[in-house]
This record gives C-alpha cells, sequence and structure tokens, in this order.
C-alpha cells in the first residue's frame, strides 16, 4: 500500500510540461565555467482510505497519508569541445503515517510503525554532444527508510538523427536493495516489538533496459514508443503483509523470488494551433505472474494567456491478478504461494484531475527567477473501494 502511495506520488508529478519548445544556442560564445541551469522544490500531500489492507490480511483499514518534498538542482558547463556537460542533484524526503502497517502489532494501541521517513538522494550526469546529436549518462541513487534500503545505479544513451526530428534512447538501471525481514507481532520468535531489534535483512535486485524512440511527424504531431524488460529476483513480498488461511490459521505473504515483468507504451502530442495541446498515452504490460494490465490516459493543457494553463487530465487503469492471489481466508495450506495484497488483485481504476501553471515573464510574485509555478489535483479511486486525493505544488527556478 505505501509502494502504491509513493508510485500514484511520482505518476502525479513526473510529467512532462505541456508548453516546452526546445531551444538551441545558436552563438558561438559557450559557458566554460559551471554555471546554475535550473531548480525545482516539489511538495505534494497524499491521503488514502479503503478497507483491504494487506497487513491484515486482505481485510481492514487503509488509511495512509504521505508528505513528500524533493528539491533538484542542476549545473552545467561545455569543455573545449564543446559538449555540454549537465549535473543534477536531486533530495527526496516523504513522511508517512499508516494506520493498516500501524497493525503489524494488534495489541498495541500505536506501535513503532504507524510512521515512517524516507530519505532518496541522487545524482546524475550527462554528456551532450550537440553537433553530433549524441548524449551519454548516468546516475546513482540511495533510498532508506526503517525496513528498506535500496542503492541504484544507471546508464543512459541517446542518438538524435541529422535532421534532429528523431531521437533514439536507451536505458540500463540496477537496484540492490535490502528488506528488513518486520514480520506480524505473533509471528516473531522473540517477545520485544521495538524498532531497534536488530531485525535480519535479505536482498531485492532489480535490473532493467529500456529502449525508446520518438518522432517530430509535422509542427503538430510528436509521436514515442518505448519498451521495458525488467528481471527482478530475491525477497519480492513484504514480511508483514498476513495471509489469513481457510482454517483461520495466520501466515507470512509468501511469493515466487523471481519475476519479469515488459511493459510497452505509447504517447502522442498533437498541437492544436498555440493554445491547445493533446497528449495520450497508452501502455500494455505483461509479467510472468499473471498480471496482464491496460493504461489509457488524455492530458489537454490549455493556454488561458500568454503565461497561464490549465492542464485537465483522466488516466483509466485495469489489470488482471497475479496467479497467487486470493483474499480473506481463502487460500489453503496446498498453496504453495500466497497473497491477499489487493494491489496484486484483478481492479480497474480511475485517476483524474487538473493542474493549472504559472510562467509570467517577470516572475511569480514578482521574483525574477521564479519563473513557474504549478499546482496540481487528482483523485484516484480502485472498484476495490479504495480512494485517494494527492494535490502537489511545484516551482521552478531559473
Amino acid at each position: 500500500m505505501k509502494k502504491l502511495c509513493l508510485t500514484l506520488v511520482g505518476l502525479y508529478i513526473g510529467y512532462f510540461a505541456g508548453f516546452a519548445q526546445d531551444k538551441t544556442d545558436s552563438s558561438k560564445y559557450k559557458n566554460h565555467t559551471l554555471s546554475f541551469e535550473e531548480a525545482n522544490i516539489v511538495s505534494s500531500y497524499y491521503q488514502q482510505t479503503g478497507n483491504n489492507s494487506a497487513v491484515t490480511g486482505g481485510i481492514g483499514t487503509e488509511k495512509l497519508t504521505d508528505l513528500s518534498n524533493s528539491f533538484d538542482v542542476k549545473l552545467y558547463r561545455y569543455d573545449n569541445q564543446f559538449r555540454k556537460h549537465t549535473w543534477g542533484f536531486e533530495l527526496g524526503i516523504d513522511h508517512y503515517t499508516s494506520a493498516s502497517s500501524d497493525m503489524i502489532d494488534l495489541k498495541a494501541n500505536s506501535s513503532a510503525s504507524h510512521a515512517d521517513t524516507r530519505v532518496y538522494p541522487s545524482i546524475t550526469w550527462t554528456r551532450e554532444n550537440e553537433k553530433k546529436g549524441i548524449t551519454i549518462g548516468g546516475g546513482a541513487s540511495y533510498s532508506h527508510e526503517f525496513d528498506y534500503q535500496s542503492f541504484g545505479l544507471n546508464l543512459n544513451f541517446a542518438k538524435k538523427t541529422n535532421d534532429k526530428s528523431g531521437e533514439f534512447t536507451a536505458k540500463i538501471q540496477a537496484y540492490l536493495d535490502q528488506v528488513k525481514l518486520v514480520y506480524p507481532i505473533e509471528l516473531r520468535t522473540g517477545n520485544s516489538n521495538s524498532r531497534h531489534i536488530d531485525y535480519a535483512s535479505t536482498p531485492r535486485n532489480s535490473f532493467s533496459a529500456t529502449a525508446g524512440w520518438s518522432q517530430i511527424i509535422n509542427q503538430h504531431l510528436q509521436v514515442s514508443a518505448e519498451a521495458d524488460v525488467i528481471a527482478q529476483q530475491g525477497y519480492l513480498g513484504l514480511p508483514f503483509h498476513r495471509v489469513i488461511f481457510n482454517d483461520n490459521s495466520t501466515h507470512v505473504e509468501t511469493l515466487p523470488s523471481n519475476r519479469l515483468k515488459i511493459p510497452i507504451g505509447l504517447r502522442a502530442n498533437y498541437f492544436l494551433g498555440d493554445r491547445i495541446i493533446l497528449r495520450a498515452y497508452y501502455r500494455y504490460y505483461t509479467d510472468s505472474w499473471g498480471i496482464h494490465a491496460n493504461t489509457a490516459s488524455l492530458e489537454i493543457p490549455v493556454k488561458i494567456t500568454a503565461f497561464v494553463s490549465i492542464s485537465p487530465f483522466y488516466r483509466y487503469y485495469i489489470q488482471t491478478a497475479v496467479k497467487y492471489f486470493a483474499g480473506y481466508q481463502v487460500h489453503t495450506a496446498a498453496d504453495e504461494f500466497y497473497t491477499s495484497n489487493y494491489d496484486l488483485s484483478s481492479f480497474n481504476s480511475n485517476f483524474f484531475g487538473a493542474g493549472i501553471r504559472l510562467t509570467p515573464p517577470k516572475g511569480v510574485f514578482g521574483f525574477e527567477h521564479l519563473n513557474m509555478l504549478e499546482l496540481r489535483y487528482g483523485h484516484y479511486a480502485k472498484n476495490t473501494g479504495m480512494q485517494s486525493n494527492i494535490i502537489s505544488l511545484n516551482l521552478k527556478f531559473k
């Protein structure tokens, strides 16, 4: 459930600016000293309700709140061969409170698991040869919370066509994670439920390769396609997810130690004159656990004035269940793998909302370097009864 929350936050605030235009520096001068390019501050508040908590075996409250804040800054310089080097630094901090995680200890009025803070810094570097249209880069990331830590590495490559109308992109990533084995209180071998227990850890590794192509068809239409192959291995469940068998016995969620995921996405942006853009997206997803999913979304940024735009959006999602899912008191002792996590069930969802974006030429509220402010709201609902709301604020400095 916490993972779903953070995924929605990322999906909600991490989208391409609707009216951004590519600008090529045609001047002969290139800055060889390290210079500031831009900085972004993003804050969001997420609130969720529902009654299918995996912590209590597929029943019980899913109430959760998450306050997310991230800050990133980009610096750049040109080398003696006029290649642009860009360094990006980001620091994110999320703090959540979860009524369902609090039920890891069923007898506590408020246990140590009811809240946690996630900290995730990252660094990236790219080198762009504007003349050849080639960009290479890489990055590293780290994420830490009480029961989970992750180290990430990535390498990327991009090559534009000679006329700059098309671009091929490729990326490989690796995440080396450690999951603390925080079991439900009644299934632990010790008597203490303190956060200071030296819990054992187990690895979870993810490796992915991505290839994409984007193409400008004409002055009105831009399209792109992207495909991923993601392989995971290790402990792929969560140790505090209960599964209640049909004999009323309690067990820990048990899932295969390998998973292969293949998502394929298509995107099209159509410019209706200078004021309206139609941004459509479709993705098909399948994996080795039996999920087949389809996502379709449409966003329509509209310029109200030269410096104010609104962006209503809608996304529909539907998936089949994994082969190992069953609800409360349905699994039996004959099952090799079992979960009652409704994120892995069959469901459909709707996500809709709108954003407003301000880009005044003299800066937002008269602050010269604050060149963009965006406020967005979204409502998410699953047919299982889970609902959530998210609001975010994005400030860009240049």
